[in-house]
């Protein structure tokens, strides 16, 4: 592939390459942020119904002769399934023969209950505001809270789907500009083979720090408002520093848009000190260096290719699997912390510090083991961890978090591999399409999988079941995969093809070599 000797003319591996980084992994660390905000803003804080005799300010404590609020509590509500005061329901009146000492649970029934229908009152030591809160997403009204979660994930599910290929036909910074849902593979494609790993697992990482990130800003900022403020303001600095950044000299070749190819390679060959092939390089050397790729890549590639083009159906379909088991199964659990123990803010910063090793982890059986058995051991590992809780008792709080822990973090290597890996199966003319219908699957199954939590009012362990099935039979479907370490970034759909056929021509004695080769 010319592009690539022409990257490592002007510097694959420098200070452009870097800065680059920099630049985009601040605001993924931002971006990570807003996905899991709702861990805090959208906490359920301990709640009963509101009383008239508690609440309508006559109780007194401390005032000689007023009865004792504790008193009052067990009077107005009766008890929960663990034997706290019921969340959801109250006496119609105050059972006063409950004062008793010898009151057994024959002393009240359930004809004496009503829902609550005066509102509820909220434990805000905490959080003093969440959205549950304010808008009484409890008892009957409990489903909101994962639908509400399900439909912000589907305005990224939507902003996946146009810019994907937006950044196909305009250009990487042009959509990067406007949003950063593309930012990993303007990072990849300016980067050297040798090195792309290591800069989409750069990449990753900003993830594990932004999870970090948000559980001591939550920890600082217990109202929901001003949460939302304080992690959406850092992305103003980002839009005004993103005209900085560089378009993909590849697509811009590779779509032939020459001239202003040729001055981001100068620009990149400048700052990484090599002035000298700045001065060489000019629209007549890029023409004779790529003269095959340019001819090739004048062809329209639709994104229908990447279903019906022999050599991208198969890829097509598996990755997505992939990206859809990360989205799915990793949302439906990190959103839900407060069901694995009660210090959320110390549960966020453990599932981002394991990330770090994990994902650092992965970029080491990268380049030992390949893409394909790294991508199926992630996912397996992942959803074998999950469905092992399924087999915990609930009074083992720490075992269970442990392995809920080990599970996100597995996910979290998953993604990082699906990441780099989506990035080469595809050729250059379709790569952001490919990218783009990854996320869309991701944030499809992110969408899904809050919404299966509501499966547990059939069974406690129905939703853990189902979340890790899914990472198990898409982590045995990515064996299915080519694997694609060490190989030169494809630039169009021949490139692809060529790749498959030289693979099928180097088989090892024994092997039937196929005419037609299908991934």
């Amino acid at each position: 592939m010319a592009f690539s000797e022409l990257l490592d003319q002007v510097g694959g591996l420098g200070r452009f390459q870097v800065l680059q980084m920099v630049a985009l992994v601040v605001p993924i660390i931002w971006l990570t942020t807003q996905s899991m905000m709702e861990n805090f803003s959208a906490a359920v804080p301990s709640h009963r119904c509101w009383v008239p005799l508690l609440d309508n300010g006559t109780a007194q404590a401390g005032v000689p002769g007023a009865p004792d609020p504790k008193d009052l509590l067990t009077v107005s509500i009766p008890p929960g399934p663990n034997r706290e005061p019921h969340q959801c329901r109250r006496f119609r009146q105050p059972q006063w023969q409950l004062l008793d000492p010898n009151a057994t649970a024959a002393n009240w029934s359930e004809a004496a209950t009503e829902p609550c229908v005066d509102g509820w009152v909220y434990d805000r030591s905490t959080f003093t505001s969440t959205i549950v809160a304010k808008w009484d997403l409890v008892c009957d009204s409990h489903a909101l809270k994962p639908m509400a979660q399900s439909i912000y994930l589907s305005g990224i599910l939507v902003g996946a789907a146009v810019f994907g290929q937006a950044s196909d036909r305009f250009g990487r910074r042009l959509v990067l500009t406007l949003n950063y849902l593309q930012m990993a593979v303007a990072v990849m494609e300016w980067t050297s083979t040798r090195a792309r790993a290591l800069a989409m697992t750069l990449n990753s990482l900003g993830f594990s720090f932004g999870q970090v990130l948000m559980a001591m800003v939550a920890y600082g900022v217990r109202d929901w408002a001003l949460l939302q403020l304080v992690v959406s303001a850092p992305f103003f600095l980002c839009f005004v520093y993103s005209w900085w950044l560089a378009e993909s000299a590849r697509w811009l070749l590779i779509t032939g848009k020459l001239e202003r190819g040729l001055r981001e390679l100068q620009k990149v060959a400048a700052i990484n000190g090599k002035r000298a092939v700045r001065d060489t390089l000019t629209t007549e050397v890029l023409v004779s260096a790529m003269q095959e790729e340019l001819s090739a890549g004048q062809a329209t590639a639709s994104p229908g290719a990447l279903l019906c083009t022999p050599g991208l159906g198969l890829r097509t379909c598996v990755s997505t699997l992939c990206w859809f088991a990360f989205g799915f199964t990793f949302y439906g659990l990190a959103l839900d912390l407060q069901t694995l123990g009660s210090d959320i803010f110390l549960l966020q910063v453990l599932i981002g510090v394991v990330d770090i090793p994990a994902k650092i982890g992965t970029l080491l059986l990268l380049s030992r083991l390949g893409r394909r058995p790294t991508q199926a051991a992630s996912l397996v590992l992942a959803g074998l961890c999950i469905l092992t809780n399924t087999l915990v008792p609930q009074d083992m709080g720490a075992l269970r978090s442990a392995l809920a822990v080990l599970g996100l973090s597995g996910l979290g290597a998953a993604f990082t591999c699906v990441s780099i890996y989506t990035g080469e199966l595809f050729p250059t003319v379709l790569r952001m399409t490919a990218v783009g219908l990854g996320q869309m699957a991701a944030r499809a199954g992110a969408i899904l999988g809050p919404l299966v939590r509501l499966l547990g009012a059939y069974g406690r362990s129905l939703p853990l079941l189902v979340y890790g099935a899914v990472p198990v039979l898409s982590g045995l479907a990515a064996l299915l995969l080519p694997e694609t370490g060490s190989l030169p970034l494809p630039d169009t759909i021949q490139d692809v093809q060529n790749q498959a056929v030289k693979k099928a021509t180097h088989r090892p004695p024994g092997h039937t070599v196929l005419k037609s080769t299908h991934f």
